[in-house]
């Protein structure tokens, strides 16, 4: 199986990405640290988290952190959630203007807040407004469009590959294909023989997406889809290096040795920071205990004593113990 477009990436419009690896958008997870972590780590691109196309909302802290900054790693890639054409075209109007280089579309999210808004995958339903909305997107802004879908409403109402050939249609430049239904959820068994029916009809590049946690998913997949790239979510929690792992697994056949202990603490004190910039004193460590509690998923014990401690101190200190004493016994 030839894996080159993932190994040395493709285009999105005028970006060229390094690789095919893709951080999946996750709403209170894919934030500037865990993005930047990932960029630094081996992924080709990274998606930030989902904003609401309505612009009149972008005054909270919470929307003023997912916009576009200047320290975000180019390319700069967005994703808005709508279901009128006008305010999302809008909102990619709006997002340029802050710095935007690539436009994402979510008509993939099954969380029923943004089922209820009748966005995210709701839309799939639906696909004269589908085509209404890329096309009112796309031809708002003059860089690259990219969309997420599912590969369909239900599992009898599989229509993932008529709304690729309408996004295609549209001027969509990438389509990322998450292998379950709406109706799924994030819960059965992902099925990936629509993203390979997809991946034959489009020109486009078609990403895979959906249950790709180690480095034998990333292969199985690929072989299974041809796929140009692939989008990782919740296999990268508490696991950015994943994209290196992978993108090593895919170029040489072998795994990749898996960080030191030291490695890890490096890696996870860069993260600690940034989340106590972003989040200031008091949120900070609240947002830490949800992703330190995924790189201590082995751990209950350890995460359980981690969620009592109350500011940063005290969390660099416990954690810094932890893995001092973990490098002991593996020594």
């Amino acid at each position: 199986m030839n894996y080159s477009s993932v190994i040395h990436g493709f285009a999105i419009g005028p970006h060229q990405l390094e690789n095919g690896l893709i951080l999946a958008p996750m709403a209170g997870i894919t934030d500037r640290p865990f993005r930047h972590l990932c960029r630094q780590l081996g992924a080709g691109l990274a998606v930030a988290e989902m904003l609401t196309s309505d612009t009149s909302l972008w005054h909270t802290q919470k929307s003023q952190r997912r916009l576009p900054h200047a320290d975000d790693g180019t390319p700069i890639s967005v994703q808005i959630a709508g279901s009128d054409p006008a305010q999302m075209a809008h909102a990619a109007q709006a997002n340029v203007a802050l710095g935007a280089q690539i436009i994402d579309i979510n008509m993939g999210c099954p969380a029923k807040k943004v089922l209820k808004k009748a966005a995210g995958s709701a839309l799939l339903r639906d696909p004269e407004l589908v085509k209404d909305i890329l096309t009112a997107v796309v031809s708002a802004v003059d860089i690259p469009v990219t969309l997420k879908i599912r590969t369909g409403w239900s599992t009898d109402q599989r229509n993932g590959l008529d709304i690729a050939n309408i996004a295609q249609d549209a001027g969509i430049q990438a389509l990322a294909v998450h292998g379950r239904t709406r109706a799924c959820g994030f819960k059965g068994e992902v099925e990936y023989d629509t993203i390979a029916a997809i991946k034959q009809a489009l020109d486009i590049p078609v990403i895979a997406n959906g249950d790709i946690n180690t480095v034998e998913d990333a292969s199985n997949v690929l072989s299974h889809t041809g796929a140009d790239g692939l989008m990782i979510g919740r296999g990268a929690q508490g696991n950015p290096w994943l994209f290196q792992q992978m993108h090593h697994y895919l170029k040489h056949g072998t795994p990749l040795k898996k960080p030191s202990n030291a490695i890890m603490w490096h890696v996870l004190q860069q993260h600690l920071y940034g989340l106590y910039s972003l989040y200031g004193e008091v949120m900070g460590p609240r947002i830490a205990r949800k992703h330190v509690g995924w790189y201590l998923k082995q751990e209950p014990a350890q995460r359980k004593l981690f969620n009592q401690l109350q500011n940063q101190l005290q969390q660099l200190e416990f954690l810094n113990h932890y893995f001092a004493s973990t490098e002991e016994q593996a020594a």
